[in-house]
C-alpha cells in the first residue's frame, strides 16, 4: 500500500518530468527501433528527505565518476551493437538512460521507461500499444533496486543489474524477472572469508554501510563464520551521523586488528578518511568489490599509514574501443550541457571533467555493464529470429519474450561465455584478489574462482605487510600449544585460556579444540597428548623366565607329594603314618596335588576358562586340605584334653565316623557355594588399564562379593584348625602334629598376607607369578613342614617309629600332667 502511494504522489512529478521534449540531443538518450532502458547513480543524495515526493534534480547532487564512467560505458555498448553486422543486422537500438540518484526521488524516470505514449497503465494492454523499452540495464545499488524492481516484476519486465548484489534477488518468487551479471553478496563474503581464513585471522571487526546492501553483506558474513573459526569481535552499521572515533575507540580497545569495510564507494571514502585523520595505523584491511579500486584512496595522502589494503574486486576487463568512444563522447558534451535538460530532467553538469579522469576511473563493474547491454540484445536478436542478414521486424516483442531468451543467455563476449542460472545469476567470471602496494596501485595478488576445485590462490610473495613482512596477527587469545584444550573466556569462541590435557586424555584441534577427549580402553596418552597410542599387551607366557621357574616347582611339588605317598603306603601301619592321620593323609596328598593344577593357568592369554580353572581346583581341593588339618588337630585335642572331661564327645566322634562328616560337609557345601557363584559371575578375563596408563594387563576378574561364601568358608577351617592346633602346643614333642599344624598355617597366612601387600602396591603382569608362588606355597607349607618330617622319621629314625617309643611319650606326658 505504501509503495502505491508513493507512486500516487510522484504523479505530479513525473507529469512535470514529461511535458518536456524528448527529441534533442542527449548523453540520456538516443532514438532506436528498440530502447534498452538504463539506470545509472550519477549523483548521490547523501540521505533522504521525509517530504513529499517529487522530482529531484540529481545534477545539484554529489557527482560519482566511477559512476559515470558505467554510464558511458553502456552508451558505447549500444553504438558498438549498432555497428555490429552479425548482432541485430537491420535492427538499430537505442536507450533511455536516467541519473537514479535517489531510491525515493527517482521515480519519474522509471514511469517513463514503462510509459506508453505518456501514459501509465496498471496492466498491460496491447490494444493501447507496447513500450519501446524492451528490457532495463540497472540499477548499481540493491536499496535502489529493492525499491523499484517490484514495479518492473508485476509485467515480467526483465531487468539485468550490473552491480546489485544482495542475496534476495536470486529469489524468483519475488523477482522472476531479475537478472543480473555480477555475482550476489555470497559470493563476495565467500571471498573476503577465504582471505581471511588463508592468512589465519581469527578476530575482526565488520563495518557496513545503514542500508540494504551492507544489511545483507553482515547476515552473508555472520552465516559463513558461523561453523569456522573466526569471531566477529565487532560490528557497526555505517551511515552519515556515525561517530568514527567512538567506533574506532571501541576496535582499539577490543585489539582488532582486522576491518572488513563492506559498503558502498560514498561510505567506504568516509571510513578510510576517518581512520587516517584519527591516526589509525597497523590495521589489515579488506574492501568488498564496491571500492577495492578506488583510486581517490589510492592516492590518498596518509594511506599507507592506516596499514595493509587487501580486497577483492571486479576483474579488470579491457573493453576494446571503450577510450576511443571517449575521447569523441567528451568532445562531443563539451558546451552542450544546457540541451540535457530537455531529457526528463536529465543533466550531468560535468563540463569540466576530462577524459584522463574518466579512463583513470574506477574500472570496476565494466564489464557487467557491458555484458548486461549485450545479453538484452543477444535476447532481442533471437526474440526477433535474426539471420546473418536481417531480422523479423514484424514480431511483436513482449517483455516476456526478452525475459525468456535472456534466461537462455549463451554466448561468448571478450572471451567470456555469458550464461545465467535458475536464480538470474551469472554462470560466468571470478574475483580478483587485489593488494594496495606503496605506489598507490591496486595490485592483483590472487583470484577466487566460483566454479573450481581450487577457489582462492594468493601470491603472498607480492604482498608488503606493515608487519615488516610479516603476516600481522589477529587474535583474542593466542593459540593454544599442543595437548592444550581451550577454556572459554568470554561469549566469543576465540577468547580462551590454556588448560593441559591430562593423563589418558587428548585434545584434537580439528575435531574440538575446547575438549579433552579421554582414550578408549586400549589406549593411553600421556599428559598434554594430541592422540592416543595403542596401549601394549602385557601377559606372562610359558616361555617367560618366570613362569618356567614357577612350572618347576610345581612339578617337583607333584614328585615329592608322589614320593610322600608310595613312602606313607608303604608305612601304612607304623604309628608315624596312623599319627599323621592314617587314611585321610592320602585324601591331603591327592587334594595338594590336586590343588597344584590351578598354578598351570596362571601364563598365557587367559580365556573364560582358564579364568575358572585358575580358581576353582585350588579353592575346592584347598577346602579339603584345611579339613583334613581341622579334623586331625580337632582328634589330637579331643583324645588328650576334651575325651578326659566330656568323654562322650570322643565317642560320638569315633561311632559316626566325625572326621569323614566334617569333610564331607566341607567338600559339600564348598562345592555348592562355587557352583553358584561361578554361574552367576565367573571368574573371565579382565583388562588392568589403571595402574599403567601405557600397559593392558591381561589378567582374571574374580568376583570377591560373589564368592565371599568360598572365601569365607576358607579362612573359618583356617582360624578353627589354628584354634585346636595351638590348644596342644603342649602335647609330647615327637608326637605333636598340632605344632607342625600351627607352623604351617603360620607361613600360609604370612603368604597371603605378603601376596595381598604386593597386589595392593603391584598390578604389572608379574602379579600372575606371585599369584602363583603364594598358591605354590600354601601347598608347600603343609608338605614340607607337616609330610616331609614323618617321611624323614621313617626312613632314617625308625627307632621312633614303634609302637612301645609312642606310648613311652605318652605316658610321660600322662605322669607329667597328673603332677
Amino acid at each position: 500500500m505504501k509503495v502505491f502511494l508513493t507512486l500516487l504522489y510522484l504523479f505530479e512529478g513525473f507529469l512535470q518530468a514529461t511535458t518536456q521534449s524528448t527529441d534533442q540531443t542527449s548523453e540520456f538518450h538516443l532514438r532506436g527501433d528498440y530502447l534498452i532502458g538504463g539506470l545509472f547513480n550519477i549523483h548521490y543524495v547523501a540521505a533522504a528527505n521525509f517530504q513529499r515526493p517529487q522530482a529531484i534534480d540529481c545534477s545539484s547532487k554529489l557527482f560519482i565518476l566511477p559512476n559515470y564512467r558505467r554510464f558511458q560505458l553502456m552508451r558505447f555498448s549500444v553504438e558498438e551493437i549498432n555497428n555490429s553486422s552479425s548482432l541485430l543486422p537491420n535492427v538499430s537500438l537505442g536507450y533511455q538512460m536516467f541519473d537514479h540518484c535517489s531510491d525515493i526521488h527517482s521515480f519519474p524516470g522509471i514511469f517513463k521507461l514503462l510509459s506508453v505514449n505518456d501514459l501509465i497503465r496498471p496492466w498491460e494492454d496491447v490494444s493501447a500499444g507496447l513500450p519501446n523499452v524492451i528490457g532495463v540495464v540497472g540499477p548499481f545499488t540493491s536499496t535502489h533496486a529493492l525499491s523499484i524492481a517490484p514495479i518492473f516484476m508485476s509485467n515480467l519486465f526483465p531487468m539485468v543489474s550490473y552491480g546489485c548484489s544482495g542475496s534476495v534477488f536470486s529469489k524468483k518468487n519475488l523477482y522472476p524477472s531479475f537478472l543480473r551479471t555480477v555475482h550476489s553478496n555470497k559470493n563476495v563474503i565467500n571471498a573476503i572469508v577465504g582471505i581471511i581464513l588463508n592468512f589465519n585471522w581469527r578476530w575482526v571487526a565488520f563495518l557496513y554501510s545503514d542500508d540494504d546492501f551492507g544489511k545483507d553483506g553482515l547476515e552473508q558474513f555472520k552465516n559463513k563464520i558461523e561453523d569456522s573459526e573466526i569471531c566477529l569481535a565487532f560490528y557497526k552499521a555505517i551511515n552519515v551521523n556515525t561517530d568514527y572515533p567512538q567506533m574506532f575507540k571501541q576496535i582499539e580497545e577490543q585489539n582488532i586488528k582486522v576491518i572488513v569495510v563492506f559498503a558502498p564507494k560514498v561510505y567506504a571514502e568516509a571510513v578510510v578518511e576517518s581512520a587516517v585523520q584519527l591516526n589509525v595505523t597497523n590495521k589489515a584491511w579488506i574492501a568488498d568489490d564496491g571500492w577495492s579500486l578506488n583510486k581517490k584512496l589510492q592516492s590518498m595522502n596518509g594511506i599507507q599509514n592506516i596499514g595493509t589494503v587487501l580486497g577483492v574486486a571486479q576483474p579488470v576487463v579491457a573493453i576494446p574501443g571503450f577510450a576511443d568512444f571517449i575521447y569523441s563522447a567528451i568532445s562531443q558534451t563539451d558546451g552542450g550541457d544546457t540541451e540535457q535538460k530537455m531529457f526528463c530532467n536529465q543533466k550531468c553538469n560535468c563540463n569540466n571533467l576530462s577524459v584522463k579522469s574518466l579512463l583513470n576511473a574506477d574500472p570496476s563493474f565494466s564489464f557487467p555493464v557491458y555484458a548486461a547491454v549485450y545479453a538484452i540484445a543477444h535476447a532481442l536478436h533471437n526474440t526477433l529470429r535474426c539471420g546473418s542478414d536481417r531480422c523479423h521486424k514484424n514480431i511483436t516483442v513482449h517483455p516476456h519474450m526478452i525475459l525468456e531468451e535472456l534466461k537462455k543467455s549463451n554466448f561468448t563476449l571478450l572471451n567470456q561465455t555469458v550464461q545465467f542460472d535458475e536464480n538470474g545469476d551469472p554462470k560466468f567470471g571470478s574475483l580478483s584478489v587485489v593488494f594496495w602496494n606503496s605506489s598507490g596501485n591496486a595490485e592483483e595478488v590472487g583470484s577466487y574462482h566460483f566454479q573450481s576445485s581450487i577457489q582462492l590462490s594468493i601470491n603472498k610473495t607480492k604482498m608488503k605487510w606493515f608487519t615488516n613482512g610479516e603476516v600481522p596477527t589477529a587474535l583474542c587469545s593466542p593459540e593454544c600449544p599442543a595437548g592444550y584444550a581451550k577454556k572459554p573466556n568470554g561469549m566469543h569462541k576465540c577468547c580462551f585460556t590454556c588448560e593441559i590435557c591430562k593423563t589418558n586424555t587428548y585434545v584434537n584441534i580439528t575435531e574440538d579444540p575446547f575438549k579433552c577427549i579421554r582414550c578408549k580402553d586400549t589406549e593411553w596418552a600421556a599428559e598434554g597428548s594430541t592422540s592416543c597410542l595403542p596401549k601394549l599387551l602385557e601377559y606372562v607366557s610359558l616361555t617367560d623366565i618366570g613362569a618356567v621357574l614357577t612350572m618347576v616347582l610345581e612339578g617337583l611339588l607333584l614328585g615329592l607329594t608322589v614320593s610322600v605317598s608310595v613312602v606313607f603306603a608303604i608305612n601304612y601301619n607304623t604309628p608315624v603314618v596312623r599319627s599323621a592321620g592314617g587314611p585321610i593323609c592320602f585324601l591331603n596328598l591327592s587334594c595338594l596335588s590336586l590343588c597344584s593344577i590351578s598354578v598351570f593357568f596362571y601364563f598365557g592369554v587367559p580365556t573364560p576358562a582358564s579364568c575358572v580353572l585358575r580358581y576353582l581346583p585350588f579353592i575346592l581341593f584347598y577346602t579339603i586340605c584345611l579339613a583334613c588339618f581341622v579334623v586331625r588337630s580337632f582328634q589330637i585335642v579331643c583324645i588328650f584334653k576334651i575325651s578326659a572331661q566330656i568323654p562322650n564327645i570322643h565317642i560320638w566322634w569315633v561311632k559316626y565316623h566325625g572326621q569323614w562328616l566334617l569333610i564331607t560337609a566341607a567338600f559339600m557345601f564348598q562345592a555348592l557355594s562355587l557352583t553358584i557363584s561361578f554361574c552367576c559371575d565367573p571368574p573371565r578375563p579382565y583388562n588392568e588399564t589403571l595402574w599403567y596408563p601405557e600397559q593392558i594387563i591381561l589378567s582374571c576378574n574374580l568376583n570377591i562379593q560373589a564368592s565371599c561364601f568360598s572365601l569365607f568358608l576358607l579362612v573359618s577351617l583356617c582360624c578353627l584348625c589354628f584354634i585346636f592346633s595351638y590348644m596342644a602346643k603342649d602335647l609330647p614333642k615327637n608326637y605333636n602334629e598340632a605344632k607342625a599344624i600351627t607352623f604351617c598355617l603360620l607361613l600360609l597366612i604370612c603368604t597371603w598376607v605378603i601376596f595381598i601387600t604386593e597386589y595392593m602396591l603391584y598390578r604389572g603382569k608379574y602379579i600372575q607369578i606371585f599369584n602363583a608362588l603364594a598358591v605354590l606355597s600354601s601347598l608347600y607349607s603343609f608338605l614340607l613342614w607337616y609330610f616331609l618330617p614323618k617321611c624323614y622319621i621313617i626312613i632314617f629314625q625308625p627307632d621312633k617309629n614303634t609302637q612301645q617309643y609312642f606310648q613311652g611319650l605318652i605316658q610321660s606326658y600322662t605322669k607329667t600332667i597328673s603332677q
